[in-house]
């Protein structure tokens, strides 16, 4: 933390922002806003993720840092478990590549879906960081290129890997293999918004 940026650890089961109805007021946001009131939001995790999340303080600092986001000039990256055992791409990196188009299940709101003739472009990097005890599940680092809702969750459902603790898009026996969802922000890079500098933050996963 300094003048012109926040980054906080969030915890899983908070939202970032407010939402709809007097139970949704409680949020991130508002927690740090109690200690500094020119903090403002530039980007969101789902309320279920945990993990970096990145604030600024002040309309200036939030135009810069906001526009980096837009422009795709801010690297996240982000450590999930998930169902099966899912082989590393066969790649020279190591790395491998999700493009496929998420568009809103307007009858299932807020669940997203792969849709190709309604859907954005969306793209995910994954590669594997290992096998944790028992080998039935995975370990991934993941990389968003772009910054759909949900869009992780979705690409991984999409490969046949559901995050473990997802009550949103996992099967039962898949989304109770967890207390919680097993995705963390764990790495955040971006260039500071009023020197330039570059920034590089890492916090472990919990799980």
């Amino acid at each position: 933390m300094d003048a012109h940026c926040i980054v906080v650890r969030k915890p899983a089961g908070l939202l970032c922002v407010p939402g709809r109805g007097a139970d949704k007021q409680d949020c991130l946001a508002a927690r740090v806003q109690v200690l500094h009131a020119d903090a403002l939001v530039v980007h969101r995790l789902d309320m279920a993720t945990s993990g970096l999340w990145l604030m600024a303080r002040g309309p200036e600092a939030q135009r810069r840092l906001s526009r980096a986001f837009a422009e795709r000039e801010v690297g996240k990256r982000y450590c999930a478990v998930v169902a099966g055992r899912l082989a590393a791409p066969d790649s020279a990196d190591g790395w491998g590549l999700i493009d496929l188009p998420l568009a809103a299940d307007w009858p299932n709101r807020p669940r997203r879906i792969i849709d190709a003739e309604r859907g954005k472009p969306s793209q995910t990097r994954w590669r594997v960081l290992g096998e944790p005890a028992g080998g039935q599940t995975t370990r991934l680092e993941l990389e968003p290129i772009t910054g759909r809702s949900h869009q992780l969750r979705v690409h991984l459902l999409a490969l046949g890997h559901p995050i473990l603790g997802d009550a949103l898009y996992a099967p039962p026996e898949v989304a109770a293999a967890a207390p919680r969802l097993l995705l963390h922000a764990s790495a955040l890079r971006f260039a500071h918004p009023s020197s330039g500098a570059p920034l590089a933050l890492a916090d472990p996963p919990p799980f």
